[in-house]
């Protein structure tokens, strides 16, 4: 889109009535087409707008001058805003959705004049934005409904912001917390949560490593909790085991946990019957006892991501073709011990497999994948080397911090 198009659109007699207007990466479009286009189609209600690397404060006030009735927006992408736009879009307006990422210009001002206009935001979705600090969250204990918070890579905020969010209206009321890579937060928020939150049912507290066990350990009291993501955290087996408290658990996520061993899944699998998602990608100390425990614990399984794995041989796969009747993804890419073994199990089970991920299998050759490989399964596949970030060789030996430096050193050479 062009200017010269939103031109006819305002001029013409057409869509005049739109509710639902996608401008992503439309990045011709000057303030004269964002003005045009206010005037044509007043009557939108839900405005997407990301991946404009050329959006200005100008562009949304000319644009959203006359959407009166609009109710959600989504600037993903979008760097070069400032809180005076943030003003002009809030101010008189109802939204109850509103979705930022990537702006390192918007301060706690935006999360104010957010707060102040639209009190009954239902989605807050403000990431990688590196000014929003905890006096913003302040303003965040007025808001009535909101069930959806995401501040992931915000990572300024602290434990003392987030309890203002959770001892405000909307403590009790939120359903998804995202605080990804939310580096200062501390287990004194997670006693918060579990005190003032008790509705939720997704969290996501990837690379927060200030986490410990004696934190983790209480998600699982959350009565409501579905979903999980710890990934990137110090956790060890005693907090996975403690999560299966919830067996309403459907979803867990627990990639790069380095201290996760066949002990800590084998008790959390053991309880969670109900699990249909699984990630355990980069936990090296996994072997085939866990996935043992997996396949006749978790029948309902539909998803697996077991890649980067390197004690997975195909005793694994047996199991799972025996236990996991429904699984329609599985990677097992960087799983060096597994061989062509596996498509003689493709023909025997995995009946509802749609996904099939196998990079880096360094055992499964090419003649055999092209022979063999079902045709109704999409597959990802190649047998080369995993790379020096999966922490170990072709052969699954593990490799140490200086001879991976060394590798490093002589590639960059």
């Amino acid at each position: 889109w062009t200017d010269r198009g939103l031109n006819y659109l305002a001029s013409g007699k057409g869509c005049h009535r739109l509710i639902y207007l996608d401008l992503s990466g439309c990045t011709q479009i000057s303030v004269k087409g964002f003005k045009a286009l206010s005037i044509a189609c007043n009557e939108v209600q839900h405005l997407i707008i990301n991946d404009m690397a050329t959006l200005t404060d100008s562009c949304i006030v000319a644009l959203v001058a006359h959407y009166y009735k609009l109710s959600s927006i989504s600037l993903l992408g979008s760097p070069h805003l400032y809180d005076s736009a943030i003003k002009a879009l809030v101010q008189w307006r109802k939204l109850t959705k509103i979705k930022i990422d990537g702006n390192k210009h918007i301060t706690d001002n935006s999360l104010k004049f957010i707060c102040r206009y639209c009190s009954q935001m239902r989605i807050l979705c403000i990431t990688d934005c590196p000014r929003i600090t905890d006096v913003g969250l302040k303003f965040t204990e007025s808001l009535r409904n909101l069930i959806v918070l995401n501040l992931a890579d915000c990572v300024r905020l602290t434990d003392v912001g987030l309890k203002h969010f959770a001892d405000g209206n909307s403590g009790p009321k939120v359903r998804e917390l995202n605080l990804t890579n939310c580096i200062n937060i501390s287990d004194f928020l997670l006693i918060k949560l579990v005190q003032r939150c008790t509705n939720l049912t997704h969290v996501k507290f990837c690379y927060c490593e200030h986490l410990s066990d004696n934190g983790i350990e209480l998600l699982g009291t959350l009565p409501n909790l579905t979903s999980v993501d710890l990934t990137g955290t110090t956790m060890q087996d005693q907090s996975l085991a403690a999560l299966s408290t919830n067996s309403k658990c459907t979803e867990l996520i627990i990639s790069e946990c380095q201290d996760i061993t066949d002990i800590g899944l084998q008790k959390f699998c053991h309880r969670s019957i109900n699990l249909n998602y699984l990630d355990v990608s980069h936990c090296m100390a996994l072997s085939n006892q866990s996935i043992k425990t997996l396949s006749f614990s978790c029948r309902l399984l539909t998803y697996l991501n077991i890649s980067a794995c390197p004690k997975i041989t195909d005793l694994s796969l047996q199991y799972l073709i025996g236990g996991c009747h429904y699984l329609r993804y599985l990677d097992i890419s960087g799983c060096v011990r597994v061989t062509d073994v596996i498509f003689k199990l493709l023909k025997k089970g995995f009946r509802k497999l749609l996904f099939l991920k196998m990079l880096y299998c360094t055992k499964i050759t090419k003649s055999a994948f092209d022979k063999q490989m079902r045709a109704n399964i999409q597959c990802e596949f190649n047998n080369f080397a995993p790379p020096l970030w999966y922490g170990y060789d072709g052969l699954g030996n593990i490799i140490k911090k200086e001879e991976k430096n060394q590798e490093e050193e002589e590639e960059d050479e």
